[in-house]
């Protein structure tokens, strides 16, 4: 390995260390707890070695909400494809919800706070593509209706995640809200 190539790999470790101690923080203590000071004392580098992999902290945790979006996709999709075809709807919807209970903070980067990452654009990282195209893919092929009907069950999982989370809706009527849910979209018409 050479002087170069050994450096580059120090820097990429490096960067994914930074997003992984963002990621702990926030998740331990909330993102208002996650401050470049508290993040270089964490990683043991000082605050000029954060900045030179990230701009701010909000490109940190854009980076964080990067990497969720990347791993919720995956569960996503292992869960589609686990699922008989008639129940990859409800799989998908299922590990959603379970990834956003499971990973509070990321699943706030991700969704819920401001954010410099495209969305819905030709700039749409890739993870946030797959994710998205995963919930698509459970109503069968990629198309206009499919998309819309992604695009609608998204938003009221989303919706049901954040009221979970805050306490605003009871856990225990979940498996009802979830059998609606994934009712009223399976049927809907052509």
């Amino acid at each position: 390995m050479t002087a170069t190539e050994r450096r580059e790999r120090q820097r990429a470790e490096r960067h994914q260390l930074i997003i992984t101690a963002a990621r702990e923080l926030a998740e331990a203590e909330g993102w208002e707890t996650v401050t470049t000071r508290r993040l270089a004392d964490k990683v043991e580098y000082s605050q000029p070695v954060l900045y030179s992999h990230f701009a701010n902290m909000e490109a940190i945790r854009d980076a964080v909400a990067i990497e969720g979006i990347g791993e919720m996709a995956e569960l996503l999709r292992e869960a589609r494809l686990a699922a008989p075809e008639h129940e990859s709807i409800r799989a998908v919807c299922t590990a959603y919800l379970e990834f956003a209970a499971a990973h509070p903070a990321a699943y706030q980067a991700m969704f819920s706070l401001p954010t410099n990452v495209k969305w819905a654009s030709a700039e749409t990282p890739a993870p946030l593509r797959a994710a998205f195209n995963e919930i698509v893919s459970a109503f069968g092929p990629i198309n206009d209706r499919n998309t819309a009907l992604a695009e609608l069950i998204w938003g009221s999982l989303h919706g049901m995640a954040v009221l979970l989370r805050s306490g605003r809706i009871p856990q225990s009527a979940q498996e009802q809200r979830l059998d609606l849910l994934v009712t009223l979209f399976a049927n809907a018409p052509a």
